[in-house]
């Protein structure tokens, strides 16, 4: 069984430590490539302050790109009596490059680590967010412009009030996506901030560049102070909840119209067939369920910057498990 980072000789209850593990041996699955980057420009840093041998980055660096070709496709694993990612790929460096193997974690905690990765991780996830909205702009967009001349009802009190048009209605969804937007590049800026070298919240006493790594994994700057790089955790996945969250607001009110005019009282859309449900008992039903889960689903993540916030909220300055 490898040793644990934090592992001091004492043996901890089973019982509580699978309690305190929980599921992040599964989650860390998903950190892993971006664990393997941020290893990646950490040890070129540290030889470029002299605590590795000039000789030992291309061995490193070589090995961590075959661990992270391993993440990319999907067959890296944590495998039974490893902790965590970060004891994973140490654990497969040490098997290839003995103790070399073991320096990648010099003037690193598994704090700022975690903290990386996460970073890491969020911005790509933030770029994939913004990639799928500018798809829905662009087919709000168009069909906005096709139908601008088809009228449909306006609503006050969900009571007929004044003509509209489609080209209107989708069109202030096109518009709604834009400020969502805005929000989801608040929450970019916010993440694209370098904690490496914070370590456990109190830096290290190590020379680091923290500058060289920052620029390596492509930040737009770093958290300069390594408390609050700490007193970040918690607040860059709420500002990342929250920027999803309105984008989620403006998706299930849109899928709620749908259901709306897809019914029989309203009678403005009408759904393929290859898109809707039926019913045993009543074979005339064309459900609208694809835009019923949609709103389902955009309703729980509004729900997550609530749990993020209860779960940080009180806490003091410093690390805890909460986190």
């Amino acid at each position: 069984m490898a040793q644990k980072l934090w592992d001091k000789g004492k043996a901890t209850n089973a019982e509580i430590e699978r309690f305190t593990v929980g599921k992040d041996r599964e989650m860390d699955i998903f950190l892993a490539k971006h664990d393997v980057i941020g290893s990646m420009a950490h040890v070129t840093m540290l030889e470029s302050i002299g605590l590795i041998e000039k000789e030992e980055l291309p061995l490193l660096l070589s090995e961590l790109r075959n661990i992270y070709t391993l993440a990319e496709s999907g067959e890296f694993v944590i495998e039974e009596g490893v902790e965590d990612v970060h004891s994973q790929v140490e654990l497969m460096l040490t098997r290839k490059l003995g103790d070399i193997g073991k320096k990648i974690h010099s003037g690193r905690s598994r704090n700022d680590q975690v903290l990386l990765d996460m970073k890491l991780y969020a911005r790509e996830q933030i770029r994939l967010v913004a990639e799928a909205c500018e798809n829905l702009f662009n087919i709000l967009a168009e069909q906005s412009e096709r139908y601008k001349n088809v009228p449909l009802p306006g609503y006050t009190h969900l009571q007929i009030a004044m003509p509209s048009s489609f080209g209107l209605w989708f069109g202030a969804y096109a518009e709604s996506l834009v400020d969502d937007m805005e929000l989801l590049l608040a929450s970019w800026k916010i993440t694209n901030r370098n904690p490496l070298g914070s370590a456990a919240g109190y830096g290290s006493s190590f020379p680091l560049n923290r500058q060289m790594t920052t620029d390596l994994l492509g930040f737009d700057s770093m958290d300069y102070n390594v408390v609050y790089a700490q007193m970040g955790r918690g607040k860059m996945e709420r500002t990342v909840a929250f920027a999803m969250a309105g984008i989620a607001a403006t998706i299930s009110k849109l899928a709620f119209d749908a259901c709306m005019f897809t019914s029989q009282n309203f009678g403005f859309m009408k759904l393929p067939d290859e898109c809707t449900t039926g019913s045993s008992i009543m074979p005339h039903k064309k459900n609208p369920d694809v835009f019923e889960l949609t709103r389902a689903k955009c309703n729980k993540i509004q729900t997550l910057p609530q749990q993020i916030m209860m779960i940080v909220n009180n806490l003091p300055s410093g690390y805890f498990r909460d986190l």
